[in-house]
């Protein structure tokens, strides 16, 4: 069996120059994959090839993260709006139209506001624990709302050890069935691109920034209801970031979805992808038709 290759490609959108990995035939339909924190790309090395033998397959750094650029906040307003503009700006310079989409965690705000802005070239969604529900944020949050309310630095520095090794370790191996199955490689890798000078700071700013998510969440739930996507959701439920009620709510304005829990936590790629890939190959095949 010949598996497809997987590229590895940069572009410059808005002056940023832009990481991403590319698989699969151009003219195939097209899937964008947006990763989550802290992660990049990297985390969907293992499922590109899985997909790439029917779609053209797309899966951006987005700024800050991995290999992608991380300028200075004086020269870059790091946020999801501007993460959002970003990719459209990338799909546009790939000439790219209509995709479906993969979100997890902050890909999926990012995708969100992406079909937002451009909600007739969104075919397709694939959640996995991406959240756009209040159900879906619990006791974890709580350090993250005293952070929104008053970001001074006293609620600043104690927001930093969650972006210290144990931090990242902790959201790839809490609620995992087997934590043999997942790959140390992974959160390593995440790990060195926090490490790099100012990149914490920049993190806690993109923090700030999610609040804005969740103030946008009736603008998002109003395009589910009216556009009313195909939509496939994959929840490791035992993830103490994002509950499985966030999952459970995207039924109530997506009703036609379909909604599979898994036994893992937050990355559940990691854990899960042999029971994922059939899931997922099953609904594009539905609803991503050549």
């Amino acid at each position: 069996m010949t598996y497809p290759a997987t590229y590895h490609r940069t572009a410059t959108v808005d002056g940023i120059e832009i990481f991403y990995r590319e698989a699969g035939q151009r003219g195939q339909p097209v899937l964008l994959l947006l990763h989550g924190f802290p992660s990049s790309s990297h985390m969907y090395r293992n499922l590109m090839p899985a997909l790439a033998d029917r779609y053209h397959v797309i899966a951006p750094d987005l700024p800050g993260f991995g290999l992608s650029a991380m300028p200075s906040p004086a020269d870059f307003a790091y946020g999801f709006a501007r993460f959002a503009e970003i990719m459209a700006g990338l799909l546009d310079q790939l000439e790219i139209g209509r995709f479906a989409l993969y979100v997890m965690d902050y890909g999926a705000p990012t995708g969100f506001r992406l079909a937002l802005a451009h909600p007739d070239r969104v075919r397709a969604l694939i959640i996995q624990n991406g959240n756009a529900y209040e159900e879906g944020m619990g006791d974890f949050w709580e350090p993250t709302r005293t952070y929104w309310a008053d970001s001074g630095a006293a609620n600043r520095d104690a927001m930093r050890p969650f972006l210290s090794l144990d931090g990242t370790r902790f959201q790839y191996l809490t609620g995992a069935s087997d934590p043999a199955r997942i790959d140390p490689a992974a959160w390593l890798y995440d790990q060195m691109f926090l490490d790099r000078p100012g990149s914490v700071d920049i993190q806690l700013d993109i923090i700030t920034d999610y609040q804005t998510n969740v103030a946008l969440y009736p603008a998002f739930h109003a395009y589910f209801r009216e556009y009313r996507p195909p939509a496939l959701i994959l929840w490791g439920e035992n993830d103490p970031i994002f509950l499985p009620n966030g999952a459970r709510a995207f039924l109530r304005d997506l009703p036609d979805a379909t909604l599979h829990f898994l036994a893992t936590g937050h990355f559940a790629l990691e854990e899960k992808a042999d029971e994922m890939i059939p899931l997922m190959r099953d609904f594009l095949a539905c609803h991503l038709p050549h």
